[in-house]
């Protein structure tokens, strides 16, 4: 199913390819879960602002092509289980790149976060050469701190944008 997309990387359980129009329902009901969307303040809204998402992530991100949100793809189910991947911001004034992960609820506590997380890291720093990356979190979501904990992160600072508080966990390519 899932050969005829474009795969950005494979771990041992998933595989991040670059989102295809079809991957819309499966998109939406991820954000139809509370729990999911509480820790993104920018989440789509509506089945359209889902789409508008989708389709602005379908060929990566238009300002860098090699950075976008990934369905992530269990391979043992073939399920659209989230998105993953990498996205560009300018924080107090740098550019930064952050490891972005979201994984479907049921899938949670089987690690499938910090595999998606360190395939991605690893993307980065190995194939794209970026010398930083960041995790941006939520002060709440103590999942995230350990995911971005467990890849080698450490807390850095909070910072503050239109949307809110947020904590940076960073790490430097080695």
């Amino acid at each position: 199913m899932t050969t005829q997309h474009e795969i950005i990387l494979e771990t041992k359980r998933l595989i991040l390819r670059r989102q295809v129009i079809e991957d819309l329902d499966d998109l939406w009901a991820l954000y139809c879960d509370p729990d999911i969307t509480k820790y993104i303040p920018d989440a789509p809204r509506s089945r359209e602002e889902a789409q508008e998402e989708l389709e602005w992530h379908m060929h990566g991100h238009p300002k860098h092509p090699e950075f976008g949100l990934w369905a992530t793809i269990h391979k043992e189910s073939e399920n659209f289980i989230g998105r993953c991947g990498l996205l560009p911001w300018e924080i107090d004034g740098q550019n930064e790149v952050e490891v972005a992960y979201t994984i479907a609820k049921q899938y949670w506590g089987q690690g499938l976060g910090s595999e998606a997380a360190q395939a991605i890291l690893q993307y980065g720093f190995e194939k794209l050469n970026i010398p930083r990356l960041v995790c941006l979190i939520d002060g709440d979501n103590t999942a995230s701190k350990k995911v971005a904990m467990k890849i080698g992160m450490t807390f850095e600072k909070e910072a503050r944008d239109e949307l809110g508080t947020f904590m940076i966990y960073s790490k430097q390519r080695e």
